[in-house]
């Protein structure tokens, strides 16, 4: 099957099933007011190891200024606080609070279900094979040099390791 047009991109197609898996992930979280992004940021914590915000803001896949405001939001709602980090008493850390620990609790039954539903739609094995592979592609892009066009002549190949890396189509 050949597609044309905005179905060709790899970066649209993904961009279109993350949002329709987050309309579906935002409706589970609507009865306890809190945002897909929140969710992810008390899912991050609940490891109880706290995070700088930097940290939190590469696994979050937040900007750093957006996920200032969404942990602000968050600690006036007293499910996240601010402390020192254990392993560095200089840096400050962010903290899953007992609170947040507790609407995780609450919503797990609603997340599970949203999952249920995907892999009712797409098939389990489907499901588990496509999560496998984004995060191999994940793990294969990190490994790839970022180079910009501008900085390559044109027609040569981005290179790993000596060895030529086709060009990625977004």
């Amino acid at each position: 099957m050949v597609t044309t047009g905005l179905g060709s991109s790899l970066a649209y197609l993904l961009s279109r099933a993350e949002r329709s898996v987050n309309r579906g992930l935002a409706a589970a979280l609507t009865a306890e007011d809190v945002s897909v992004e929140q969710w992810r940021i008390l899912r991050a914590l609940a490891d109880d190891c706290g995070h700088s915000m930097g940290d939190l803001a590469e696994t979050v896949l937040m900007p750093h200024p957006t996920l200032t405001k969404a942990i602000d939001r968050l600690i006036d709602r007293a499910f996240v606080y601010r402390g020192h980090d254990p392993a560095d008493r200089r840096r400050v850390a962010v903290f899953l609070a007992d609170r947040g620990a507790e609407l995780l609790n609450r919503v797990e039954g609603a997340i599970a279900e949203h999952h249920r539903v995907i892999e009712a739609a797409y098939g389990a094995e489907r499901t588990e094979q496509l999560m496998s592979e984004l995060e191999r592609l994940v793990r294969a892009l990190n490994e790839v040099p970022v180079e910009r066009p501008s900085e390559r002549p044109p027609g040569r190949l981005a290179e790993r390791d000596g060895t030529a890396v086709p060009a990625l189509r977004s």
